[in-house]
């Protein structure tokens, strides 16, 4: 069988949530079944890591399919036309686009549907494109994939979609991220700041992550102790960041708010591993891969109680209104004051992270892809 899979998020040094799910369950798929031959459509020139086999075949198609009007060209005229020329049996989507002009069946993987609750929070363009085209890939797609029962439910809803057509694949993380040792946690904090514990937040910089009522929240929780514990935010400006930029010029501790950009993995697992607590405080989540993450760290959570994420931290995090600041420092504020309340959460976490791994996301991505030729 030639199965086809649009690869243009397989980017070198830059690999978000999407990415990942790409990266991770096609490096296990291609692996585990060489019978079968993948073309992997790139819309820019590609690394050499991301040819996991002899079983795959990178193709190269333009334009760069960064902006609404380039992602129509891309998925309307160029990826139609490889999958005609390639003859591919199978179009699999890991970040949800389709062709609607190609006839051969399609397997979209749609995350969650914030552009549909949140169009405010997108660029206007951005939001008119995904509003307009994903309820008609919903409607194109043999099979949906997504990554919570709670995405199931919404997408099934809002885009009248026969919820025995779409299936739940939880994501994974990788196993870099683990508990560290006292030792390497002081060190990690010595180099980071100057030894202080910190909570961390991981995550693009876009209205939905909700940081600026994060910064407000920490302002309180600085106030009502007398702790300097810092606040450590990992990632990078995405989109629609101005809220982020006041909240942060109005807080009193701005030399306690650390921006540190994106991290590579190596990186980011010391960096989660060594934090007091993550703390995330999204409104809208489809999963919340930084939740897992800090899970089999073993470090405790305090997270929104909004959309999928308690569906995934489970009884490992304490949860707060995302929309009350007050609530989201109190959260913190009972992580930092109470030692037993953090090894609860903390034993949890490692219990409850082994219910997800990549190797259970990629038997059931491909279980799903089995099923568009039932």
């Amino acid at each position: 069988m030639k199965i086809a899979v649009n690869t243009r998020l397989l980017l070198k040094g830059k690999l978000e949530g999407i990415g990942w799910f790409t990266f991770e369950t096609l490096k296990r798929i291609t692996a585990k079944h060489p019978e079968h031959q993948f073309i992997f459509i790139f819309d820019r020139p590609y690394g050499s890591e991301f040819i996991f086999g002899s079983n795959v075949t990178p193709v190269v198609i333009g334009p760069q399919s960064r902006h609404p009007l380039l992602w129509y060209y891309w998925f309307e005229h160029s990826i139609p036309r490889v999958l005609k020329e390639t003859k591919a049996d199978i179009f699999v989507s890991p970040d949800g686009y389709l062709s609607l002009k190609t006839t051969i069946p399609q397997l979209s993987v749609i995350h969650d549907i914030n552009f549909y609750h949140q169009p405010k929070g997108l660029p206007w363009l951005t939001s008119r494109y995904l509003n307009h085209y994903f309820p008609k890939f919903a409607k194109k797609a043999k099979r949906i994939v997504t990554v919570s029962q709670y995405s199931k439910t919404d997408i099934s809803n809002h885009f009248f979609v026969d919820p025995k057509n779409i299936d739940v694949v939880y994501n994974g993380a990788s196993e870099q991220f683990i508990p560290l040792a006292p030792e390497k946690i002081a060190l990690v904090r010595a180099d980071l700041t100057n030894g202080k514990p910190y909570f961390v937040f991981v995550g693009a910089f876009n209205p939905r992550k909700n940081l600026a009522r994060l910064i407000e929240a920490y302002g309180i929780f600085r106030r009502s102790t007398s702790s300097d514990v810092k606040l450590v935010l990992v990632g990078e400006p995405m989109f629609k960041t101005s809220d982020i930029q006041r909240a942060y010029k109005k807080s009193s501790y701005k030399n306690d708010i650390i921006f540190i950009g994106r991290k590579g993995i190596d990186e980011l697992t010391c960096i989660i591993g060594a934090a007091l607590a993550m703390v995330y405080p999204s409104t809208f989540e489809g999963f919340g891969i930084p939740v897992l993450e800090a899970m089999k760290c073993g470090i405790p959570i305090a997270a929104s109680k909004a959309t999928a994420i308690p569906e995934v931290a489970g009884n490992a995090a304490i949860y707060f209104d995302p929309y009350s600041i007050e609530e989201m420092a109190k959260a913190m504020l009972s992580i930092f004051i109470d030692a037993e309340l953090r090894n609860m959460l903390t034993n949890r976490a490692i219990n409850r992270e082994k219910e997800f791994s990549w190797d259970k996301t990629t038997e059931l991505l491909y279980s799903s892809i089995e099923k568009c030729f039932v």
